[in-house]
């Protein structure tokens, strides 16, 4: 019998729920779940604890060959060493904190979407004042593309410093204090609803936007038309990110404090640092790449689609990084 079956039978036989035992070890009852369906073992400390809580000795708990069914030796406890395969450090989250997180990430997620759309956007002033025809006025098209990409970085710069104090979050391995997972569980599927529409919506803009230029067709080859619904698309399409980007960035604070999906144990653990080595790469390379042709072209009608081109390589590159790196 394995320490997982001997855990789920002591702790049903002390009439005893998971977040019961968990409060009492003081680990969250994603760590009791886990030892349970044996994806991880517990330390000496939380052996030696639960001894005590279920009145057994620790060979019992530890020496397979024993089983529950047999009365307990008598035998005095022994030292035994622990097995190869144990859970790594955890760092505690608090309630405070974890609420505190959630606060800072909201309006992070304004922050980082704004940002964003105004990269998206930054590209109409050019494209309206380039319809004057006038040196002058392409020089200031220029100028206000430029501040808003500099006003753009400065709120990357000034959110990721204000949430740089909670980065252990998506890379340490975490434990939640007592009655945070139900918490944090309840805001999750509350906000669900608003986020699969913002998502949605969102989306939709991104795919309605390229449809913009066409309805310039519409009016013939009028340059002014053209560079009205250029325009369009721009602003259809920073509204659309501007929804993903902050929707998702909510909802991922959930999956962050309940360690799903990308930020389970298993792919912190997997992960190491190699995704932000080449973001910090990739991501301004894309930019110089779509300034340049854009400015040697002047063709910024097309020049967008640089971006979600790039978004949907990036996730390759990653995994063929990964597979290199085995």
């Amino acid at each position: 019998m394995i320490l997982a079956d001997k855990i789920i039978d002591l702790r049903k036989k002390a009439g005893m729920s998971q977040e019961e035992l968990a409060e009492k070890l003081g680990v969250s009852r994603q760590s009791v779940s886990k030892w349970e369906s044996a994806q991880s073992t517990p330390d000496l400390n939380r052996i030696l604890k639960m001894s005590e809580i279920f009145g057994v000795s620790t060979d019992v708990l530890l020496k397979d060959e024993l089983d529950l069914s047999k009365p307990n030796s008598t035998q005095e406890a022994i030292e035994v060493s622990m097995p190869d395969e144990t859970e790594p450090p955890r760092r505690s989250v608090s309630m405070a904190e974890a609420n505190d997180f959630l606060t800072k990430n909201s309006k992070s997620a304004l922050a980082i979407a704004l940002g964003v759309a105004l990269c998206i956007t930054s590209v109409v002033p050019p494209i309206i004042f380039d319809a004057v025809g006038s040196v002058l006025f392409e020089s200031m098209g220029i100028i206000i593309m430029l501040l808003m990409i500099a006003a753009a970085v400065g709120i990357f710069i000034f959110s990721g410093m204000s949430m740089n104090r909670f980065s252990y979050l998506t890379k340490e391995c975490i434990e939640t204090e007592y009655g945070i997972d139900g918490m944090i569980k309840e805001k999750k599927a509350a906000y669900q609803t608003s986020h699969a529409l913002q998502l949605s919506a969102g989306v939709m803009l991104c795919i309605l936007s390229p449809i913009m230029p066409i309805f310039s067709e519409l009016y013939g080859k009028s340059s002014v038309m053209e560079e009205i619904f250029a325009t369009f698309l721009f602003i259809f399409a920073a509204a659309g990110v501007f929804m993903i980007v902050r929707t998702c960035i909510i909802n991922g604070a959930y999956k962050k404090l309940l360690q799903e999906d990308d930020f389970s144990e298993t792919k912190k653990i997997a992960k190491r640092s190699e995704n932000g080595f080449l973001a910090e790469i990739y991501w301004p390379v894309i930019t110089a790449a779509f300034l340049a042709y854009s400015f040697i072209t002047n063709d910024w009608g097309r020049s967008w689609i640089i971006w979600p081109v790039s978004a949907v390589i990036f996730p390759v590159i990653i995994i063929i990084s990964r597979q290199f790196k085995k």
